[in-house]
């Protein structure tokens, strides 16, 4: 009854972001009863593989949980302060926010696992009936049990998500810090250079003599040790610097004498580079590994595979709103700045163009730092 009467205080962006969940775990558990229908005709072996290939969609999954568990304590004041009204404390706000989570995984995954029985009732094609071991009796607890898994990860992220200072009104936790220390820049930067000397170790003429061959999954090819596990460091390394790079930027828009608009935009990109860093950089490495596949496979017709290009589109798809998200937290928060800006006599032009000139800044950090990891995966699957 609570969730219902909170659903009536829904906007468009709440309803989105309850949709988007739910259809993301409806997918994840259309993968989940596809590597169990193959398990009822296929060997131990080749099930374990695809329940494997199974884990990348659901930790996505989890990470937009607790991406849109975090923001809604900012998009929701009043609620959690109503909530507070009524006697509920930190721990039990968290449960809620991530029972409402869990809730749109529930309702999702309910309704895949309706279709997997409707279609296994001799009415899907004779070319789907592998997918849904059609013929094979299907034990009751063997669906359940693995649709189990999406709302229970996603509410115990969305819940672990949600900081108790920021469950209660008047505490929003530690302000965003602007800077990052030597550590925090000296790691990401000893990453990326041994990645890449790595990788040209890997690809020196010779190399495909001297080391090992991995084959990559998905029809992918194959390449050196050295060569992926530079590309792995260098994407890692690349994934860290996301957010110190946003910070140099915004300085750099905000050096000298600027005028009101790159100061506005260089001084709000510096503030919230550690919020924005995580999701653009989730975003810029998946678009990377998942171009560099979708290269490879244009490369060389015949080599691509559905399963592993459905499983890419549902991990950029939850990366995108999860940075969307993010970035709507992230304008929730600066509600009180703006007000103070306008009451100030700031036009609401020079507030969109500040916004404007923070978006193409933080694009060419994800150029920047995508592109790169894009390059660096396309040279190692050569």
């Amino acid at each position: 009854m609570l969730y219902l009467r909170l659903a009536r205080g829904y906007r468009v962006a709440d309803l989105g972001r309850w949709l988007l969940t739910a259809t993301a775990a409806a997918v994840v558990a259309g993968f989940l009863l596809r590597a169990l229908g193959r398990a009822l005709t296929e060997p131990a072996g080749a099930s374990l593989i695809r329940l494997l290939w199974c884990l990348p969609p659901l930790a996505a999954v989890a990470w937009l949980s607790a991406v849109a568990a975090r923001a809604v304590p900012a998009a929701h004041p009043e609620r959690i302060t109503g909530l507070t009204a009524a006697g509920a404390g930190p721990t039990r706000i968290r449960a809620l926010i991530a029972g409402e989570i869990a809730l749109a995984c529930i309702v999702g995954s309910a309704l895949t696992l309706l279709l997997f029985l409707v279609l296994r009732n001799n009415i899907a094609d004779a070319s789907l009936a592998p997918e849904l071991g059609m013929g094979v009796p299907l034990p009751a607890a063997a669906p359940v049990t693995l649709l189990t898994l999406v709302p229970l990860v996603a509410g115990l992220s969305a819940g672990a998500a949600v900081p108790v200072s920021e469950a209660l009104p008047g505490r929003a936790g530690q302000p965003p810090r602007a800077g990052f220390g030597p550590l925090r820049l000296a790691v990401p930067t000893g990453l990326v250079l041994v990645g890449i000397a790595l990788e040209l170790y890997g690809l020196r003429p010779g190399a495909a003599q001297d080391g090992r061959p991995v084959d990559l999954p998905a029809r992918l090819g194959a390449t050196s040790t050295a060569a992926l596990t530079g590309w792995t460091f260098a994407a890692l390394g690349l994934a860290f610097l996301t957010a110190p790079l946003l910070a140099w930027t915004g300085r750099l828009l905000a050096l000298g004498r600027p005028a009101p608009l790159r100061l506005l935009a260089g001084r709000g990109l510096t503030a919230e580079a550690g919020r924005l860093g995580t999701p653009l950089a989730v975003l810029a490495l998946t678009l990377a590994a998942v171009l560099t596949a979708v290269r490879y496979w244009a490369d060389k017709p015949g080599t691509a595979e559905a399963l592993p290009a459905v499983e890419g589109a549902l991990i950029i798809g939850c990366a995108i709103a999860a940075t969307i998200t993010r970035a709507a937290e992230v304008r929730s928060s600066r509600r009180g700045v703006t007000a103070a800006l306008l009451q100030l006599g700031a036009a609401p032009r020079l507030l969109f163009g500040a916004a404007l000139l923070r978006t193409g800044a933080a694009g060419t950090v994800l150029l920047v730092t995508g592109g790169l990891t894009a390059a660096l995966g396309a040279g190692a699957m050569r």
